[in-house]
């Protein structure tokens, strides 16, 4: 009995992922009940912010923090041993340590909403978030996401299908960094663009899951069902060099410190602990090792937020969720690297060609 009801989850599974991957339009996301995003892209489209807003009395939050130079605030709350359970909003912003300052216009746009947790002060509303470093890519401009920024991405949210590539935090993403420096004419490796993608999947019983991601890797994003490099470093004649065959001839990375990052959410109308959304916060990260190479560098500050609504009244399997979470999460790096255009001097995968074959 046992042994046929894995067969049956599996088939599930399988039917699930096929169909997925032969949908490039779905809704991503916001596919999750009560979960709405928006974006705000400075003038200009350098740099931007992405703010995740959790309906209702929120979510319950969790959060994976693996790349040794992150840029992050209120992630500590988010640890099972403290107090606070559920989030409000999580931003995802551009603009460095700089771009930090637009949590604090989400905060703003949520307490003259009442929402917040609950204080005999009034509310404080709970919103962490993690920035990716794009001011190479911004260049000599000072142009940074504020406070301001972040208000506005938060009063333009909504549940519509998630708008992908050069927009909000996804901007200024780029990705092949190893030994790859900005502005300078004489570098025979060469970056390209990337942006924010998204993700989500369905199952028959009702449990949905989805991620977003905003990538701005060392690495390159490979297709995990292929193995395809779909953007990455270049070399001196303008083409893909895949980062595994370089490091694999012994050529050593020279990725800067503190100046890269892939940072994303997942989100879930499963019903979840703290302690059980930290573990899928967890779970996903290893999506990240499936779409980039390499990951986790000292160049990256990866970050991966988990929310759980409890939308849906069914009992999760907290091993299916995280599985899948680490699914979507790969998926919706692909499609930040899918959904970029050429920006700021760089191409993107389609202008390489290397788009994979399921999303033309």
């Amino acid at each position: 009995m046992r042994k046929a009801a894995l067969l049956a989850i599996f088939a599930v599974l399988t039917m699930t992922a096929d169909a997925q991957t032969r949908r490039p339009e779905q809704k991503g996301l916001t596919q999750v009940p009560g979960i709405r995003v928006g974006h705000f892209t400075l003038p200009g489209g350098l740099t931007g912010c992405t703010v995740v807003l959790a309906d209702g009395e929120g979510a319950v939050g969790g959060v994976a923090q693996r790349g040794p130079a992150p840029g992050t605030r209120e992630t500590d709350l988010l640890s099972p041993l403290n107090m606070v359970e559920r989030v409000n909003a999580i931003v995802l912003s551009g603009g460095s340590a700089f771009g930090l300052d637009s949590a604090q216009g989400v905060m703003r746009y949520l307490e003259e909403k009442g929402i917040g947790f609950k204080t005999g002060a009034g509310v404080v509303p709970i919103v962490p978030g993690a920035v990716i470093f794009d001011l190479p890519f911004i260049g000599a401009s000072k142009m940074r996401p504020t406070a301001d920024c972040g208000y506005k991405a938060a009063a333009g949210a909504s549940s519509n299908a998630v708008q992908e590539g050069n927009v909000g935090a996804g901007a200024g993403a780029t990705v092949g960094k190893l030994g790859a420096f900005f502005n300078s004419p004489n570098a025979t490796i060469k970056p390209m663009k990337a942006g924010i993608g998204s993700a989500s999947i369905a199952l028959p019983s009702g449990l949905i899951i989805g991620a977003i991601a905003v990538v701005n890797a060392v690495g390159d994003v490979v297709d995990p069902s292929t193995g395809q490099v779909v953007a990455g470093m270049r070399g001196a004649d303008g083409k893909l060099a895949d980062a595994r065959k370089v490091l694999r001839a012994g050529i050593p990375g020279a990725s800067r410190p503190a100046e890269n990052t892939t940072i994303g959410v997942i989100a879930t109308n499963a019903r979840l602990s703290k302690t059980q959304v930290a573990r899928v916060a967890m779970m996903a990260d290893d999506g990240l090792a499936r779409a980039i190479y390499p990951v986790h560098t000292q160049g990256d500050g990866d970050t991966v937020f988990a929310l759980a609504n409890g939308s849906w009244s069914g009992t999760p399997d907290l091993t299916m969720v995280g599985a899948l979470a680490a699914d979507v999460m790969a998926e919706a790096i692909v499609r930040a690297a899918v959904m970029a255009k050429s920006s700021g001097g760089l191409p993107s995968a389609a202008d390489l060609g290397s788009v994979p074959a399921r999303f033309r």
